[in-house]
């Protein structure tokens, strides 16, 4: 475990006008009108575990489970999707010759653009699923590109939405890389929550999905927390929450730790350097879904200025939080949590085991944590492997 508290020039700055947009107040409202029209649209359950709170010696700790959302078993389901969805929008939009409200997303005239339309994404697994169920909700087309990485049993996850999926050599950072090139030549419209040169305003829609998720949890809770720890791949879930919680927090926003897998740590990297930083290729993680070595540029232009610590956590952590989620502390309902989903999580148990990380990022008794739990078991037979019993036994158990 290393944490690194964040030092940056940027450090505390307000956000650039172009993220505030994005998540502030404004987009919250507009994702929150799309979740109305969907169904299963409601808010995600947000747990509290007094019982673990106390054995780490804790305040509170509430645990925002995006493993029931919108079928998918995972955050992703807000980005991608919705994305999608306000990107059909606007062409129809301009095709119709007027502004087309969102709750006529799911009209006759708006899908007749969208079946016109090829959506396209790389894909550690989620994302992808989010892409091609939007694109199957609207009547698009969607080709997802996966690399070796992705299980097959997550590519067929992905394909039950009707993608067509593209497998590529490599990592994920390549199946960007291929996606980006097809869909150009193609005409496709990719839908990629990562940034580069010139291309913003897709993952910043894909972050302004996310929003929902803290949204509704700040809504949910009595008081706001004193901690968030945000488990990040490319870095934009992370920036989606932390940006959001310093727009509408101001001073009394919580102190917001980025976690990674120590494999694949780039936005840790990032924050060392002082710019965006690719780190090589390890050994695969375990934290499948995080496994990215190159972070968002646009993430880390908001994360420099709202994360306030950076923070590895070794493969064992990862596991050992599914574990206890399935296995709790008495009085803590169990937690069926995938092996990245539990990331933010393992980053607080790691951290708090290091007395002096933990005084330097304030944790103590008082201390109140938000965790999200990103994924539920979106690879049930990884699931099963790693924690000893299937979702539905765990599941099961919890309603004994």
């Amino acid at each position: 475990m290393t944490y690194l508290p964040n030092r940056l020039p940027a450090h505390g700055q307000p956000l650039d006008p172009r993220d505030a947009a994005i998540l502030g107040p404004e987009g919250a409202a507009r994702i929150a009108r799309v979740l109305a029209l969907r169904e299963n649209g409601g808010a995600t359950p947000l747990i509290a575990l007094p019982g673990l709170a106390a054995e780490l010696g804790i305040g509170a700790l509430h645990l925002k489970d995006e493993g029931q959302r919108l079928g998918l078993g995972s955050f992703k389901a807000l980005g991608g999707a919705y994305a999608l969805m306000m990107l059909v929008l606007e062409e129809a939009s301009q095709r119709l010759g007027r502004e087309v409200a969102v709750e006529e997303l799911f009209s006759d005239e708006v899908k007749a653009v969208a079946a016109t339309m090829t959506f396209a994404c790389a894909t550690d697994g989620n994302h992808g699923r989010s892409v091609a169920q939007g694109a199957q909700l609207m009547g698009a087309r969607s080709v997802i590109f996966v690399h070796g990485g992705v299980s097959q049993n997550r590519a067929d996850a992905i394909a039950a939405y009707g993608a067509e999926i593209r497998w590529v050599d490599g990592t994920y950072d390549e199946s960007i890389v291929e996606s980006a090139r097809v869909s150009e030549a193609e005409g496709w419209t990719i839908v990629s929550d990562t940034s580069w040169d010139d291309y913003e305003v897709i993952p910043g829609l894909v972050m302004q999905g996310y929003v929902a998720l803290i949204a509704e949890s700040l809504a949910a809770l009595d008081t706001p927390p004193t901690h968030v720890f945000l488990q990040a791949g490319v870095g934009g879930f992370a920036a989606a929450v932390a940006g959001h919680l310093a727009l509408v927090l101001g001073d009394g926003r919580p102190c917001a730790i980025v976690t990674e897998p120590a494999r694949a740590a780039c936005l840790y990297e990032s924050a060392k350097q002082g710019r965006v930083a690719k780190v090589g290729e390890d050994e695969p993680t375990v934290m499948a879904m995080l496994e990215c070595y190159e972070p968002s540029p646009l993430a880390f232009r908001v994360l420099e200025r709202c994360a306030d610590g950076f923070l590895t956590v070794p493969e064992e952590a990862a596991t050992e939080v599914m574990r206890r989620l399935a296995a709790p502390v008495a009085g803590d309902p169990a937690v069926v949590a995938g092996e990245s989903g539990g990331a933010g999580l393992a980053g607080l148990v790691t951290l708090l085991r290091d007395a002096e990380g933990a005084k330097a990022a304030g944790l103590g008794p008082q201390s109140r944590v938000l965790v999200i739990n990103t994924e539920g078991a979106t690879d049930a037979a990884l699931y099963e492997r790693i924690v000893g019993k299937t979702p539905a036994e765990v599941v099961a158990e919890v309603a004994a």
